[in-house]
């Protein structure tokens, strides 16, 4: 019986040259290679600075620091996510806040926003930064987001870890039309794969000179920014309190080689996913809805099993398709019901949508080098796990 992941990456003989061509240069580190696949990311996605770092975790948490997040602020962000796009504020001795997800697209809810953004305007407690997330691929509503924004005064991180090369009402998303600043993950079950890596993507530039000091140590050579005259050609200053979130030269190799198959990788995604949607049609499941604004980039297809149809449980059919060498997952466990979360006071059921998703969702294999036979042995496994 044949595994089948729900993610993969697709490594080429060209990335491998890629990758060895700089183990045999100079620099493995702080080389040509990061700058040249920043520049490479920032004209695909029309923006003005890219900065890579070693995970969108950092990217987060740097985005987080560069808009001045702290100790008495509140970042907002959707409960259906990775604890990254959460944990990033409490980095910054904020506290963070959840977000009902829309029942169609599982991105966060506008009309749901707009509710708590009221409330939380009249207690005092509005949002330093939202974080939206853009589940799967498919953006959010960026413009009914941003419009919140300019009414409320909150700055927004476009969480798009699972969304390059995809586009939001014809545009790029990365470009940063509606919003301070785009992130995106690299990560090996991602559209694209540095291994590990992020990036942090923004049209500000004072905004990226603070991600460049956060992401190495707040250290610079810059003459302009030191507080006084260079001591001589060896001086460096801190001047803020950075990290070390750098990405390596390596990496950023792999990462220009596979910018060249971005477009053919999320266009593969969509014929794959068009074919589950035919095949699915007829089955007790509801298949992903995509916006009209959308072009998703597809990273993940998740299902949601119709239970009252099912003679199973959500977990038996779960079990029943890992059973058959399909590797399925579940994207994702809310956050708010993680431990650390409900220690703060979370309780399951303050975020009804998000808690019906869970109990429902599975996500199906989807990666560029499926083939339609292992996508139609999926299809078979989910037919005979759901009987």
């Amino acid at each position: 019986m044949q595994h089948i992941p729900y993610g993969r990456q697709d490594i080429t003989q060209a990335d491998i040259d890629a990758v060895v061509a700089v183990l045999q240069s100079d620099f493995l580190t702080q080389g040509p290679m990061v700058p040249k696949f920043e520049e490479t990311v920032a004209q695909y996605c029309g923006t003005s600075h890219a900065l890579a770092v070693n995970s969108a975790t950092s990217a987060l948490h740097m985005a987080c620091l560069a808009l001045g997040l702290g100790p008495g602020d509140w970042l907002w962000t959707s409960p259906i996510t990775f604890v990254a796009s959460a944990n990033c504020g409490l980095y910054c001795g904020a506290q963070v806040d959840f977000v009902d997800i829309d029942p169609r697209t599982y991105n966060i809810c506008p009309q749901a926003l707009a509710c708590k953004l009221e409330l939380a305007e009249r207690e005092g407690k509005l949002p330093k930064v939202v974080v939206p997330v853009h589940l799967c691929g498919q953006p959010c509503d960026m413009q009914a987001i941003q419009a919140l924004a300019q009414r409320y005064g909150f700055k927004v991180i476009e969480d798009a870890s699972h969304a390059i090369g995809g586009r939001y009402q014809g545009q790029p998303i990365g470009n940063g039309e509606y919003s301070d600043i785009t992130v995106f993950s690299f990560h090996p079950v991602k559209i694209i794969t540095t291994a590990e890596g992020g990036m942090c993507l923004t049209n500000n530039a004072e905004l990226a000179n603070k991600m460049t000091l956060f992401r190495s140590h707040g250290i610079t050579r810059d003459p302009v920014q030191m507080t006084h005259a260079t001591d001589g050609p060896w001086y460096y200053q801190q001047i803020e309190l950075g990290y070390n979130y750098r990405m390596t030269e390596l990496q950023a190799a792999l990462g220009i080689s596979q910018m060249t198959r971005l477009d053919d990788y999320v266009a593969r995604r969509h014929q794959l996913a068009r074919r589950y949607d035919q095949r699915l049609a007829d089955l007790p499941v509801s298949i992903p809805w995509q916006h009209p604004d959308s072009y998703s980039g597809l990273h993940l297809y998740p299902i949601r099993l119709q239970l009252d149809k099912i003679q199973k449980s959500h977990a038996q059919v779960f079990e029943a398709l890992r059973a058959q060498g399909i590797g399925v997952n579940l994207h994702y466990i809310p956050v708010h019901t993680q431990p650390y979360y409900a220690r703060m006071g979370f309780k399951p059921d303050d975020f009804p949508q998000a808690q019906s998703y869970y109990r429902e969702a599975i996500s199906l294999p989807m990666y560029q080098t499926l083939t339609f036979a292992q996508q139609d042995q999926v299809i078979a496994a989910l037919v005979n796990a759901i009987a």
